[in-house]
């Protein structure tokens, strides 16, 4: 309990007149006000209390103390003015009275003496309920949760259970959460009423438990006995990181409700996240064809065909999002048109649309086409990107020293601005195959800012280039020290060893590592097939590197499935691979290196 919440005791010395005068409650403006409208206090029919003159010496005692910095006082007598008068109202403001000073404790005693005082109370159990999550003390919740669902009418029950897993999403030992409340909330399953949302909160807190698998098993009981709910829908995106097979409910749901572009819109932005541009571009491409008016399927593609370095189809895409918003705006009583929010909101999309056109028109080569986007953006929350877009067109054509200035000129008064200006600096020689300068950029940063596992990341990747690999390895390795869900470290780290082809069940239980983080990553998937080529397992190669290749369709992912395919004697297929590579990104090392040493013409 804090000690300012201690100190004073119970007693109560002021006599009532001294209390008033301490307040102010008695000075010479009261008694004026109070004269000037004797009259008027004369003739109005009086208006009764409930209160009797102890409870409202208690109730004004109570309020005095706290104004004197004696919250605990204020708490134990306005606690027994409570009790005795049976108010909601008083309960709840001596729980927030210990609230206020920081005293959990003392807030759960009141709800429960609320709870003693008033068993029939849906506000005291679901105070209770609340405290005890707060106080991380799920052992006790079961019963006061009973009671709040006993007296919540039945329509309301649901919206009760829905709301558990949030209440409990910072617990700090969630399976004791799960395990607490799994009883009543089978309870509640067993009701017609309340059978999905106890099943979904099931579901939920199975989730924050890190038991996926249960998670996944309740959302396809779900998908079954209620096939048109989005709730396992819901679930199966969540899921999707983790659980493989929870996306085959929402491929089946699709199916089914083809026209169901909500959830489609969804899936693509699950897909995107999980870096499977490929298959995300693909539903996307879907809505566009099917649903041409809905304008954020336009810019997802735009954005995925710009990342899978589909510069024309990116900018029609673009060009297409843009036209539709000015449409929008256009029209009289639209919510683009009228709503400042939303106006605030597209006004930004717009920007982004633009940088975005920016950089297509780069990756054609029509520089002067990428500048006059850039001259549009006037946002000040995008001038960070739109600095560094322009820093790009002057390295690729030949100023590279310029562009370093540009970015160097950029903000880095926080911690978070020098990060960025940082490592868009060393993106930039990245960018220009200047390893050596990106090595010492990111080196010298690392003593800036110690610790910082992307930055070390980063510098591991350019000690690679420069075949510095000793310190390659130490780097990654510090950087799991750091993070060690840093699925990108255990990946980069197994893939070099692959690519080097020395200790290969070491890189293959490595790059296993970081597939049990991010399960379906193209890229990691790429690895692994790499690694069991290496080892000699060709089928298996095969098959890992066409689902890698299947959801992002890089250039250097063609050049590992094209020579497994090759090795497998299936050439001609290994020859349209590498010329869809080819086509992507004809200056791809890896694809280059791989055609060249296979001594391959296409």
């Amino acid at each position: 309990m804090p000690e300012s919440f201690r100190r004073g005791g119970p007693r109560i010395k002021r006599s009532l007149l001294a209390s008033l005068l301490c307040a102010g409650l008695l000075a010479a403006p009261a008694l004026a006000a109070f004269a000037a409208s004797k009259a008027e206090a004369e003739t109005a029919k009086p208006l009764n209390s409930d209160l009797d003159a102890p409870l409202f010496y208690q109730l004004l005692v109570g309020e005095l103390e706290l104004r004197a910095g004696q919250p605990g006082v204020a708490y134990q007598v306005l606690l027994d003015a409570a009790r005795r008068s049976s108010d909601e109202e008083l309960f709840t403001r001596v729980v927030s009275i210990a609230l206020q000073a920081r005293a959990g404790d003392q807030a759960l005693l009141a709800a429960k003496a609320w709870r003693e005082t008033l068993p029939k109370s849906t506000a005291a159990q679901q105070m209770t309920v609340q405290l005890l999550a707060l106080l991380n003390r799920p052992a006790e919740v079961a019963e006061p949760l009973r009671a709040l669902l006993a007296l919540t009418p039945e329509a309301q029950r649901p919206g009760v259970l829905v709301s558990l897993p949030r209440l409990f999403q910072r617990a700090a030992e969630p399976k004791k959460v799960l395990a607490t409340l799994d009883p009543v909330l089978e309870a509640a399953a067993a009701q017609p009423l309340t059978r999905l949302a106890a099943r979904v909160t099931q579901a939920r807190f199975a989730i924050q438990a890190g038991d996926s698998a249960r998670a996944l098993a309740i959302a396809k009981d779900i998908a079954q006995q209620y096939p048109e709910s989005d709730e396992p829908m819901q679930l199966a995106l969540e899921l999707m990181p983790s659980q493989t097979a929870a996306e085959a409910l929402i491929k089946t749901r699709l199916a089914a409700t083809p026209a169901n572009h909500a959830l489609r819109l969804a899936y693509g932005q699950a897909l995107a996240r999980a870096q499977r541009a490929g298959d995300a571009a693909r539903e996307f491409r879907s809505i566009t064809e099917a649903a041409p008016s809905i304008s954020t399927a336009w810019f997802a593609l735009g954005a995925l065909e710009l990342d899978l370095r589909h510069a024309r189809e990116a900018e029609s895409a673009l060009n297409q999002y843009l036209q539709l918003l000015d449409q929008a705006a256009a029209t009289p009583g639209s919510a683009e048109a009228s709503v400042p929010a939303q106006a605030q909101a597209d006004s930004e999309a717009r920007q982004q649309a633009w940088l975005m056109l920016a950089q297509a028109a780069e990756m054609r080569g029509d520089f002067q086409a990428a500048e006059a986007w850039l001259l549009k953006v006037d946002g000040a929350e995008r001038v960070t990107e739109a600095q560094f877009r322009r820093a790009s067109l002057l390295a690729r054509q030949g100023r590279l020293s310029e562009a370093r200035k540009v970015v160097q000129a950029m903000a880095e008064d926080t911690p978070e601005k020098l990060r960025g200006k940082l490592l868009a600096e060393s993106q930039l020689l990245r960018d220009m195959r200047e390893w050596q300068l990106a090595y010492e950029l990111l080196a010298k940063a690392n003593e800036r800012l110690p610790d910082d596992a992307d930055m070390l990341y980063e510098q591991s990747m350019m000690a690679e280039k420069l075949s510095r690999f000793d310190e390659m390895e130490a780097l990654l390795r510090k950087v799991i020290k750091i993070k060690p869900d840093h699925h990108h470290a255990y990946n980069a780290l197994g893939y070099s060893l692959a690519e080097r082809n020395i200790r290969l069940d070491e890189a293959r239980n490595l790059i296993a590592k970081a597939l049990s983080f991010v399960p379906n990553e193209p890229f990691i998937l790429d690895s692994m097939g790499w690694v069991e080529f290496r080892l000699g397992n060709k089928a298996e190669a095969v098959r890992l590197l066409r689902q890698s290749y299947a959801s992002r369709p890089d250039a250097e992912i063609a050049a590992h499935l094209g020579e497994a395919l090759w090795a497998s004697g299936e050439q001609a297929e290994a020859r349209r691979i590498w010329q869809e590579g080819m086509q992507r990104d004809a200056k791809n090392e890896a694809l280059q290196e791989t055609i060249k040493r296979l001594k391959v013409g296409l």
